[in-house]
């Protein structure tokens, strides 16, 4: 007995043989299988200290008169300064959280930073993530506060989407690099402690970094292309071997220790990495003025900053002969952290404007053994499941609360790349 098959079309079949190709320099489209965002927030700057949001889901009708939107009553010092409380509370009460003995004097050691897992220490683990989940409520609610109708209305829409239903795709569009991923709503029961996270409830990336670049094509191969920058003294921290025979084993490793090197291969018009992953040490350094900027060093004490990066690349912006589109995973401290102030170049945006696909890295100060553990299982992810980054990085900050009772994963977030997925042979 015939029977009619049942079938889900996700693209028009036909488009790929019908539709012209994009015009040269046209803003690149999203690749085919790529899902839509649902929900982009847009944050900018807004006279001198002032900010204007907008937030739309795409697909959603929005009020008759505009999208959602408000200029709101929060000035971008205070934003930027609640922002650095919320990471310097990550690092002082999480980090490096002191127990105390019967008498209330402290116990040597750092007991939530010399290992991954923290299921000896749960109870104080959970108490404490509590407490960081009411600092990144804190934050969303400063940027967000106000009490005139357009402020009130915006508020009301915005947390009714951040706090209703889970595993949304968010872009942050936004002038202001803020840790978005820690960042809460309000608890809507009481679950646990990570229930609020919005890197705990929803894929989230931000943007704002210029139109992808024109490039050439790489050519197809079998295993994907990856290096390892780091700084020698790492190699045996942690996982960091098995992170390093993981990358030997699934993709035609590179490894750069010297910083002549790392610099003579952003020189060539051609950077073939796939994956281009950063084991070594973030910090920040004096420019010359009252502000400090980002930047790594690997083995030497060359200090590699996104100044540096824009040097190297910059003259390939516009050839279609240049190739440089890696996914970075920036595994040192601060370094999803952006630049004390906005005239200063962020390392990670640099990458991004001169094509990488995306970049991952940490908010604050990472204890090692975490920072090693994080890298093992997201690369083990991003090598061999088909997953995105953008799911890959809400899975592992389940996966760390779930079995690890560790809310470190939170800390990293995206700068773009939430689509972004290692094909399996190109």
């Amino acid at each position: 007995m015939s029977q009619e098959a049942t079938v889900h079309v996700l693209h028009n079949p036909s488009r790929d043989f019908t539709a012209l190709p994009p015009r040269r320099g046209a803003p690149e489209a999203a690749p085919r299988g790529v899902a839509p965002l649902d929900l982009i927030v847009a944050l900018r700057r807004s006279g001198t200290d002032g900010l204007h949001m907008t937030a739309f889901r795409p697909g959603e009708r929005g009020p008759r008169t505009r999208i959602h939107h408000a200029y709101l009553t929060a000035s971008v010092t205070s934003v930027l300064r609640t922002a650095g409380r919320l990471r310097t509370t990550w690092r002082d009460l999480f980090v490096r959280h002191q127990p105390v003995d019967a008498d209330g004097t402290a116990i040597a050691g750092f007991p939530l930073a010399e290992a991954a897992d923290l299921t000896p220490h749960s109870a104080v683990a959970e108490l404490l993530t509590a407490e960081l989940a009411r600092e990144g409520q804190y934050l969303l609610d400063r940027l967000l506060a106000g009490e005139n109708h357009e402020v009130k209305e915006f508020r009301s829409y915005l947390l009714g989407v951040l706090g209703g239903e889970e595993g949304l795709r968010i872009s942050f569009d936004s002038d202001l690099h803020l840790p978005w991923p820690m960042l809460a709503v309000e608890r809507p029961d009481d679950r646990h402690p990570f229930a609020g996270f919005l890197g705990y409830r929803h894929q989230v990336e931000q943007t704002g970094a210029s139109y992808p670049m024109i490039q050439g094509e790489m050519a197809r191969r079998r295993l994907p292309a990856a290096s390892l920058n780091t700084d020698v003294s790492l190699a045996h921290v942690g996982r960091a071997p098995q992170v390093r025979k993981l990358l030997e084993e699934r993709a035609t490793l590179t490894v750069r220790a010297q910083s002549a090197t790392l610099l003579s291969a952003l020189a060539e018009a051609v950077v073939d990495d796939d994956i281009m992953y950063f084991w070594c040490h973030g910090r920040f350094v004096d420019n010359g003025s009252q502000h400090h900027h980002l930047a790594v060093k690997l083995s030497d004490e060359r200090c590699i900053d996104a100044d540096l990066v824009l040097r190297e690349r910059t003259r390939y912006q516009g050839s279609p002969d240049a190739v440089f589109r890696p996914f970075v995973l920036l595994n040192a401290c601060h370094t999803g952290q952006a630049a004390a102030s906005p005239e200063l170049e962020h390392l990670g945006k640099a990458l991004v404007d001169m094509g990488a696909c995306g970049v991952l890295g940490s908010q604050i100060e990472i204890p090692q053994c975490f920072a090693a553990e994080y890298a093992y299982a997201f690369l083990d992810l991003y090598l061999g499941s088909g997953l995105t980054a953008g799911e890959i990085t809400m899975a592992l900050v389940h996966r760390f609360a779930r079995e690890f009772a560790n809310p470190l994963a939170l800390t990293y977030s995206l700068h773009c790349g939430i689509d972004s997925r290692m094909e399996a042979t190109r």
